[in-house]
């Protein structure tokens, strides 16, 4: 394929072109402001436009002196009129699987880019999320469920187990049941119910689990101390802390809290 550069005011639009498209030049102006004009316009020898008439316009809006030019002499007139009926129908019948799209669009989001630049109105997108279940409803009022996943990496030395975890307050309340002679069953539950005191350190754990082995990690984030695949945390029952509740924990001390 050869791409020559050409300018602009040597190409025809079209004047029968079916496709309707001026309310998507600013959208198509901005990508090609952001990546560059990456895909030719196909025209005839004559500067007629075979395909690419919405980029041309975004071109023409954004001042561009010369646009990449890829030629389609070779086609007939009626394979040109062909075509261009099919280059955008085709486009049309791709469908989207919303929750790969609902992923990829989630990662842009949390790299900071426009999610503008991709095509897709912010009410698309709300829709693209909802439709890959990236919303629920509670009380009639919807929430998204969408999060920051951390990457867990090595910030320092890896902690000693002890200092994962603070069992003080649960080994003294299974004391108490221990002494209690309450019946076994009663003694059994209450002992499980009582590790809900153990406090655990999350800092710690992730830097423990960034030292760790494959086999020790895959174990941690099953037991839902670390949050690695946001389906597999609501599967086990991870319950997300917030930054505020965690620079809440760092004036405190996790040492001292009671819950």
């Amino acid at each position: 394929m050869n791409i020559e550069q050409w300018p602009i005011e040597r190409l025809i639009d079209y004047a029968r072109n079916p496709r309707k498209n001026d309310h998507a030049v600013d959208r198509v102006a901005a990508a090609i402001r952001e990546f560059g004009f990456r895909v030719p316009i196909i025209a005839k020898s004559d500067g007629l436009v075979v395909d690419g008439h919405l980029r041309l316009k975004a071109a023409r809006k954004l001042g561009l002196e010369t646009v990449p030019v890829v030629l389609a002499d070779d086609l007939t007139d009626a394979q040109v009129k062909a075509f261009r009926i099919s280059v955008n129908r085709m486009a049309d019948l791709a469908e989207w699987d919303s929750e790969l799209l609902a992923l990829e669009l989630g990662e842009l989001g949390e790299l900071g880019f426009d999610l503008d630049l991709t095509g897709f109105s912010g009410e698309e997108i709300k829709g693209v999320s909802d439709e890959a279940g990236g919303a629920e409803t509670l009380d009639g009022e919807t929430y998204t469920t969408k999060i920051k996943a951390p990457i867990y990496e090595i910030k320092g030395e890896k902690p000693k187990v002890e200092e994962l975890f603070d069992d003080k307050k649960t080994r003294a309340l299974v004391a108490e049941i221990n002494a209690a002679a309450l019946p076994a069953d009663v003694s059994a539950f209450l002992r499980l119910a009582a590790e809900r005191h153990t406090v655990f350190n999350f800092r710690n754990i992730a830097e423990f689990y960034a030292h760790a082995d494959a086999k020790t990690q895959a174990l941690f984030g099953r037991s839902a101390l670390v949050i690695i695949d946001f389906g597999q945390a609501i599967e086990n029952g991870f319950v997300h802390l917030t930054e505020r509740l965690g620079k809440l924990a760092d004036v405190e001390g996790w040492n001292d809290s009671d819950d």
